[in-house]
């Protein structure tokens, strides 16, 4: 059965969107080719709650200018990706070993791993269980796994994550977000953003109808309720990252406090942060020309 994309890229923008086949799922994935090069360094571009490939549109033409190849997927259950039904299908080994299926099916001879959200939540575990080698690593706006275990003992990160164990709870969680006939999802980014006029209605208009997909909903909320109840599904040991890793951090996140990046340099060897005062925690999108300045000077050409 053929599938409905998610969204389409302009004809002009270089972005198409094509169905990935792995060795357990079929990923919706936006694709770019290299400006240059021969497109043997992989950017893969994870996104994050309640969010789509369509987040990284603005990301893709600067690093396929740089040499990349760059592929953007929607992860399981998001957009137009295969959508388990089960929530143990949304622990950590199965979003982990996703990664490494992706990468294994490109081909690429070389990985640089791009993060935001629940997608950086997923890159922190792939880098420290070193499942696939990594050139470099780049998090947008989520903590590593040290100092997040630390700061969720503290009031100032609990309060933030309220939502966390309200997704906790079974049928609700969807409800909420389905409702206000599906504008919920769109209009969370319009709210939060320090720069709403970068999520107008047709910005909306993407999100609302990727999450008004059947099962959609569910399999967002999935990925909170197994990283609870699942939480013993990898073995992350000393939480060591021994790679280049850039942090870029919106400090005007309403999810996450801000110091929740302090003493990342204790578990990441060779850490840059870039701090954006005025950004929202939809870092790439509500700053795009921000955050494509910092990429631009921190990745080195493919």
């Amino acid at each position: 059965m053929s599938k409905t994309t998610s969204w389409t890229p302009d004809s002009d923008s270089g972005i198409k969107v094509d169905f990935v086949e792995t060795r357990g799922l079929t990923f919706e994935v936006a694709q770019m080719e290299p400006q240059s090069g021969e497109g043997d360094h992989l950017a893969l571009c994870l996104h994050g709650f309640p969010e789509l490939n369509y987040s990284w549109r603005h990301q893709m033409p600067l690093l396929a200018a740089k040499g990349y190849r760059v592929w953007a997927p929607n992860l399981r259950g998001y957009g137009a990706t295969d959508r388990p039904g089960e929530m143990r299908e949304y622990a950590l080994d199965r979003l982990t070993q996703d990664v490494a299926d992706l990468i294994d099916a490109s081909g690429a001879k070389s990985v640089t791993l791009i993060a935001h959200d629940w997608g950086a939540i997923i890159s922190w575990m792939f880098a420290i269980l070193k499942l696939r080698p990594l050139t470099r690593l780049v998090i947008m706006n989520v903590p590593h796994p040290g100092p997040a275990r630390r700061e969720m003992r503290n009031w100032r990160q609990m309060k933030k994550s309220w939502y966390m164990f309200f997704f906790q709870l079974p049928r609700v969680p969807e409800w909420f977000l389905g409702r206000k006939g599906g504008t919920v999802i769109g209009g969370l980014f319009e709210r939060t953003s320090c720069n709403p006029q970068n999520f107008g209605k047709p910005v909306q208009a993407v999100y609302n109808s990727a999450a008004a997909r059947p099962g959609a909903l569910k399999a967002m909320v999935d990925y909170y309720r197994a990283l609870m109840r699942h939480d013993d599904t990898v073995d992350p040991g000393d939480l060591t990252v021994d790679i280049p890793t850039l942090m870029v951090w919106g400090e005007e996140d309403v999810a996450i406090d801000i110091h929740c990046t302090q003493g990342t340099e204790q578990w990441v060897s060779d850490l840059t942060l870039k701090r954006l005062p005025g950004v929202s925690h939809w870092v790439q999108q509500d700053a795009p020309d921000e955050v494509n300045a910092i990429l631009a000077d921190w990745l080195p050409a493919a």
